[in-house]
């Protein structure tokens, strides 16, 4: 009896480490900075936001700070009001410029950052969204949006490795908004059908008048063969002159 309590008990160890291993490996990963949606489409506008989990049991977040990738400017950034922070825009120089709405913009927001009132930032076991305004989308197949998280006690979080599909996700992930084609313009195909339903019309006026035009000769052909047979009959009826 004793033995099977010691086996039971170092059993109960044995998967309390386990369990205390795997959790600790997985809690980390599952707390990173995301994008929220992770997804939109190429050329839209869209509301985005930021999530920042706090993954210290004793600082606060006190400064995020986002870059906005270089290969992919966009025309229009705009930021909600988050309540306890303030937030700084930097921009740098595009070329080409940016057409947007008809104008072609020379500058595109490339970070933004902010920062939490003194006293105040994300405390231990809460997270925080930080709401954006993007567009339209850059033709890109994604953004990575490389993210710098400090800490009250100067610890600094670099969420700036770019996943890769496919492979094992990388400790420190980049926040990444994937972006799709926009969907082909269905007016084609209607245009396509009513011009052929116009040739179509085009065929049928062509052959009704054609159907017509025989009819008025066929009664014109009838009518000539008609007063031929008359002259013909009238000549037959009339005495020929005595010479």
């Amino acid at each position: 009896m004793i033995r099977l309590r010691r086996s039971a008990s170092a059993a109960a160890l044995t998967l309390t480490a386990v369990a205390a291993t795997v959790l600790g490996f997985a809690g980390p990963a599952a707390a990173h900075v995301t994008v929220n949606p992770k997804e939109a489409t190429q050329g839209s506008y869209g509301r985005f936001a930021l999530r920042v989990p706090n993954e210290s049991d004793t600082a606060s977040t006190v400064k995020i700070e986002v870059n906005l990738p270089e290969n992919a400017p966009v025309g229009s950034v705009s930021t909600m009001p988050v309540p306890g922070w303030t937030v700084a825009v930097e921009k740098r120089k595009v070329d080409p410029p940016i057409e947007v709405h008809g104008s072609q913009l020379t500058e595109a927001v490339s970070k933004l950052t902010w920062t939490a009132a003194a006293g105040g930032g994300v405390k231990p076991g809460e997270f925080q969204e930080f709401p954006i305004s993007l567009g339209p989308l850059p033709q890109v197949d994604k953004m990575v949006l490389k993210t710098l998280q400090t800490y009250s006690d100067g610890n600094v979080s670099r969420w700036i490795e770019e996943p890769t599909p496919g492979a094992e996700e990388p400790e420190n992930p980049a926040p990444v908004l994937a972006l799709t084609p926009a969907a082909a313009s269905p007016s084609a195909a209607p245009a396509s059908a009513a011009t052929a339903a116009k040739d179509d019309d085009d065929d049928d006026d062509s052959g009704s008048t054609a159907i017509v035009l025989g009819v008025v000769g066929l009664l014109a052909g009838l009518g000539g063969l008609a007063l031929g047979g008359l002259a013909f009959a009238r000549t037959r009826r009339e005495p020929t002159p005595k010479s």
